[in-house]
């Protein structure tokens, strides 16, 4: 019998993409890593310690970086109610 690796179809979350995850999410996480790092043992490998600390402050950097991205996405948005309507087809006449 011959093994066939299972191929995903495109957009599956194995596909090796990042998740996209919500401020609320990221602080979750942030927490849940400093407490990770608070409890590791001192025979913890040097090499896994500071990679947990690298997330904890590209964790930090994204959220102090949150409120600014915020507020340029809302001075940036179109106004509703104006032009065609977002995400969808025009309509052809039968």
């Amino acid at each position: 019998m011959e093994f066939t690796p299972m191929r995903a179809f495109h957009g599956q979350l194995s596909d090796n993409q990042p998740i996209r995850r919500n401020l609320a999410e990221k602080q979750k996480q942030l927490r849940d890593l400093k407490e990770t790092l608070a409890g590791m043992k001192s025979h913890t490998s040097p090499a896994l310690k500071e990679s947990v600390r690298k997330r904890i402050a590209q964790l930090e950097a994204e959220i102090s970086a949150a409120p600014v991205l915020k507020s340029a996405k809302k001075a940036s948005a179109p106004r509703q109610g104006t032009g065609a309507p977002q995400g969808r087809r025009p309509m052809r006449g039968k």
